[in-house]
């Protein structure tokens, strides 16, 4: 496993109140295809590290939660010694990964993308074998958390903030006073699945009309085919948005209107004072950003109207590692 070629963002270089000497974090962002791992001193990227080792295809074909977690847990631990390697300081490790997490002792209950996962602990053979404190979480919990500590640097006195990811699906992540919310059960926050059309789209959870067919790279897909017959990959629709074409356009605006509803409703329950909005789709979030403001113009109640702040991740992509890193432990560990 190689570092990656990127660039640090603003947002994750130096920062002159944070020590030289603080500890260093380990954060994994654990997806299907691709294993990214970046390591922090503070909220700066000291190192990011990728490899891509399939774990849908492992899982698929283990056949049952033993041989699959031994994969996994072989094949992660091993993209972890990597980085240990170059970076023995090292004090903790964290990894969100896509499904539901039990809160109280961090089993990974269930993963859409992973098979044979239910009811796993991926955690204690990984603390067995580098003698560290290992943490496991939602992957959207922790890019919320992520952007939650990147907003802090110009919000110091942010209290609470909602993420949603728009991705293939759609996920999010509430922080409320400092702390992550996961739910009673690991579930909450399944955005993907407000219903903001009624007898819409066919979701695949059951219902119809849920957000995700509507705001995701999917629903974005879905929107574009409907209004001229033609499918296209929401990366190319993306592109045609930006050189002028109707149709690509239009398809944002619904996946706009539709989110800025259910951010609408979310809001009168949450009342949060920022919402961030991540994942792959944020690239055409100017082709968005007015239908939202506009369906939060015309269904939030009055007393919210003009004080919802809504703006796109700054993080370049590297929140979900962040807040990784750090989730359960103290804000304190990684501010002046």
């Amino acid at each position: 496993m190689t570092p990656a070629k990127t660039s640090v963002h603003p947002a994750l270089a130096a920062d002159p109140k944070i020590q030289r000497n603080a500890a260093l974090h380990l954060g994994l962002d654990i997806g299907g295809t691709n294993l990214r791992l970046g390591v922090f001193r503070g909220l700066r990227l000291l190192s990011e590290y990728r490899t891509a080792p399939d774990l849908s295809e492992v899982c698929r074909h283990a056949g049952n939660r033993e041989d699959a977690q031994r994969l996994v847990v072989r094949l992660v631990g091993d993209a972890i010694a990597d980085a240990l390697c170059k970076h023995k300081q090292v004090q903790h490790i964290g990894m969100g990964i896509p499904g539901f997490v039990d809160p109280g002792n961090s089993l990974l209950l269930q993963s859409p993308n992973l098979q044979h996962l239910e009811n796993t602990d991926l955690i204690s053979p990984l603390q067995k074998r580098f003698s560290l404190p290992v943490h496991l979480v939602n992957d959207a919990n922790a890019a919320a958390y992520g952007e939650y500590l990147l907003a802090r640097q110009h919000y110091s006195d942010l209290r609470h903030l909602l993420y949603v990811g728009l991705g293939t699906g759609i996920g999010g992540g509430l922080v409320l006073n400092g702390q992550i919310y996961p739910g009673a059960h690991g579930s909450a926050l399944e955005i993907g699945h407000l219903i903001v059309e009624t007898n819409g789209r066919v979701c695949g959870c059951g219902n119809r009309g849920c957000l995700e067919q509507y705001a995701s790279a999917s629903g974005v897909k879905l929107s574009y085919t409907e209004y001229t017959g033609y499918y296209k990959a929401s990366r190319d629709i993306g592109q045609m948005a930006d050189t002028g074409d109707r149709s690509a356009r239009q398809a944002f605006w619904q996946a706009g209107r539709a989110l800025g509803q259910a951010l609408a409703h979310l809001q009168k329950i949450l009342d949060v004072e920022l919402v961030c909005i991540g994942g792959g789709l944020i690239g055409s979030w100017p082709w968005m950003a007015p239908a939202v403001q506009s369906a939060l113009d015309a269904d939030l109640i009055p007393i919210l109207k003009g004080r919802t702040k809504v703006m796109p991740s700054s993080s370049a992509d590297c929140a979900g590692m962040l807040g990784a890193a750090y989730i359960g432990l103290e804000t304190a560990q990684v501010s002046s």
